[in-house]
């Protein structure tokens, strides 16, 4: 369960007069370890305005409180393939877009930018194979 948050980072540009076209929104993680009972799930939110617009950029650590093999599975399935278990994964980005959707309103507001609004459900899919 995610109980907390850190941003330790936010970054922003904007063109001026120039009109939003589309919103290109990506997050990514960064690392995945546990500190102490806690897992920490450093993440990059980025909002891309388009045709060159501008952007917004939040680095941030998600904290979460599972039981000791959840945890581990997390942290094994991260240092081998560098992914989070696909059902975990959907939970980690959802609370990292409603986070980044949240705070990225803020920073596009003084910009002058709209708001990095979309939709909050998240759902995984597997790649097709060729």
């Amino acid at each position: 369960m995610i109980v907390g948050e850190r941003i330790l980072e936010v970054s922003g540009t904007k063109t001026p007069k120039s009109n939003i076209q589309g919103l290109n929104i990506n997050i990514s993680l960064e690392d995945v370890k546990l500190e102490e009972d806690t897992l920490e799930m450093t993440y990059i939110y980025t909002a891309n305005y388009q045709e060159n617009v501008g952007s917004l950029k939040i680095k941030g650590v998600l904290l979460a409180k599972e039981d000791a093999t959840t945890s581990k599975n997390i942290v094994d399935s991260w240092k081998k393939s560098k992914k989070v278990p696909d059902d975990y994964a959907t939970v980690v980005l959802s609370a990292v877009n409603y986070s980044g959707s949240a705070n990225g309103t803020l920073i596009a507001r003084v910009l002058g930018l709209t708001a990095p609004l979309i939709p909050p459900k998240i759902q995984l899919t597997k790649p097709e194979k060729k």
